[in-house]
């Protein structure tokens, strides 16, 4: 037993690692082309509106495809899906370095974006079933905060990668490095096994032949069904909610902060890095408080009010640059925080078996916010309310928290 006890945290720290080594390459593979962008607009002799479509088609994908690939996780095992994920992105960053044409990017785009989508269900498979349950909202902050350092690393890694063998090398160069990831997750299949359910024998296992129509159809349909339970519904709308509050101020920043505040666009840009540079601490700072408590809607209420306040403060009142700087700071650590008590909240949620599928249903919710944050956000600075940009971003992170309590309260209902 000793032993065993002794083991727990080294297994611990060894599937963490692996599962953070594998989001990093998510979120990497995420920013390798919009760095090439000017460098691709010359040789394939397109517009960046072309080149953006790549992008466009690889988030799209994503999203439509994480959904789905919830229910391949939890039927296959995140050890399968998790390195097929992996290649799928260098296949699809290596299609594209090779790809004489650009339009003969656009497939390998797709097959990026279902790369991209495995990530989060996988990931949280693995995590929920490996690591012990008193580490777990620290297991969930390292995978939040090696994402972000995916992010970090990848305009520099690629840049460098193109002065070298130029935009086609650079990607071809990546899209190798992610093969061999690829195959190095795939020999750690003992580590990140997820403990399946093993089920009597059923009419399933005697075919559907002897089986009702009534019966299979509901078999097909009772996963899904599973999913509009008011809670995981809830969690749905907290994770929406927070991607608009969160893509506003990490994409608008830098456009709204000279106009409320005065500052210069690189002072500006300067503080949005700050801001999530904080966010990442507060994140890996969020996983040890998180594994303290079960209070769990109650640090996500104090963090996202928080910076809800901080967030009206920065649009409606003027403040010196320090100042700026500290409130800035202190909104993406508030708003950190609370992500690894918003994982533990989901986990709650979910049923046994289908971590899988609700992770991905959920997260599915964060490009659904992407999407509708730019839009609001873009017509309120475009009629000059810019102020008003802010005050939608902490409407966005109020209500965040009336989801949060939502899920909570609501989690036995399903």
């Amino acid at each position: 037993m000793t032993d065993i006890a002794l083991d727990a945290p080294r297994r611990d720290a060894r599937v963490i690692g692996l599962i953070g080594v594998a989001h990093c390459s998510s979120h990497f593979f995420q920013v390798v082309l919009s760095p090439l962008f000017p460098l691709m607009k010359v040789g394939l002799g397109v517009d960046f509106v072309a080149l953006g479509l790549l992008l466009g088609v690889f988030f799209s994908v994503s999203a439509i495809a994480q959904v789905v690939a919830g229910f391949v996780v939890d039927h296959f095992g995140a050890q399968r899906i998790l390195p097929a994920g992996i290649a799928c992105l260098g296949v699809a960053m290596l299609g594209i370095g090779l790809a004489p044409v650009y339009w003969m990017m656009l497939p390998f785009a797709a097959l990026g974006g279902i790369g991209n989508s495995v990530f989060h269900p996988a990931d949280y498979s693995v995590l929920t079933a490996r690591v012990t349950p008193s580490r777990l909202a620290r297991a969930y902050s390292v995978h939040t905060v090696s994402g972000t350092i995916g992010w970090t690393i990848a305009p520099m890694t690629v840049l460098g990668l193109s002065y070298l063998f130029g935009w086609r090398g650079a990607l071809m160069a990546v899209g190798c490095a992610g093969l061999i990831l690829a195959a190095f997750i795939a020999t750690e299949h003992m580590e990140l096994t997820t403990k399946l359910r093993v089920h009597a024998r059923t009419n399933s296992d005697v075919g559907i032949g002897s089986m009702s129509l009534r019966s299979v159809l509901w078999s097909w349909f009772a996963p899904f069904v599973a999913l509009l339970t008011l809670p995981i519904l809830m969690a749905f709308l907290y994770f929406t909610l927070l991607a608009i509050a969160g893509g506003a101020a990490q994409n608008f920043f830098p456009t709204m902060l000279p106009q409320v505040q005065g500052v210069t666009l690189a002072l500006a840009t300067t503080v949005t890095t700050a801001y999530l540079g904080s966010s990442a601490l507060g994140s890996f700072v969020g996983g040890f408080l998180a594994d303290k408590t079960s209070d769990h809607d109650r640090i996500i209420g104090a963090g996202l009010i928080g910076a809800a306040l901080i967030a009206l403060l920065i649009g409606f009142v003027p403040i010196p640059v320090i100042l700026l700087f500290l409130a800035g700071m202190t909104m993406g650590f508030l708003s950190g925080l609370t992500i690894p008590s918003r994982d533990m909240l989901v986990r709650a949620a979910t049923p046994p078996g289908a971590t899988g599928k609700v992770f991905g249903f959920v997260y599915s919710g964060l490009d659904l916010g992407s999407l509708i944050a730019p839009v609001v956000v873009g017509a309120l600075i475009d009629h000059g309310h810019t102020p008003y940009a802010f005050a939608f971003i902490a409407a966005a992170l109020a209500a965040t928290v009336a989801a949060a309590i939502a899920v909570k309260h609501n989690r036995h209902a399903g």
